[in-house]
């Protein structure tokens, strides 16, 4: 079995939603001292972003719950990221559909994140773009709490790893 758990967290443009995963990812395994046990990422299935920052409201609502996000930068996904990653974490079905097709992730390796939300599981991860500072509130809550269910699946199905 491998020490370190790769994982890319996956939205449209990467600038919203998987940038907001991937901080409060890294704020939460911080928290437990989980840090070492993990390569974090995010990237988007399109490249309408590369290399801009995330998008100011998910700056802002990161900021405010003390997730920092300001040093990442969007990224596409890559063909070779199938070889990479353990865990493709899609915000929607729409993402997690074109990992499969597009990028030959296997299915196996793509989850959608709210399969871990214990309130509404398997739906998607709104995309707060182009509605508002609520909009942004309202999505960071949703993925931390998925968030905090995926660390619990990862800590049942890798437990001598995640102690």
């Amino acid at each position: 079995m491998k020490d370190i758990i790769q994982i890319v967290f996956v939205c449209l443009g990467n600038i919203c939603r998987s940038p907001l995963a991937q901080g409060i990812f890294e704020k939460k395994i911080k928290e437990k001292n989980l840090e070492d046990k993990f390569v974090i990422d995010s990237a988007g299935t399109s490249g309408w972003h590369d290399g801009e920052p995330p998008h100011p409201g998910s700056v802002q609502i990161a900021k405010e719950y003390g997730a920092h996000i300001q040093h990442q930068k969007s990224r596409p996904v890559h063909m070779k990221d199938k070889d990479i990653f353990d865990y493709f974490i899609a915000m929607d079905q729409n993402n997690a559909n074109t990992l499969h097709t597009e990028f030959a992730v296997p299915k196996e390796k793509i989850y959608k994140l709210r399969e871990f939300d214990k309130i509404d599981p398997g739906s998607d991860v709104m995309d707060p773009f182009g509605y508002g500072p609520d909009a942004f509130d309202d999505v960071y809550k949703v993925i931390e709490r998925s968030v905090e269910g995926f660390i619990k699946f990862l800590q049942k199905k890798h437990p001598t790893l995640l102690k």
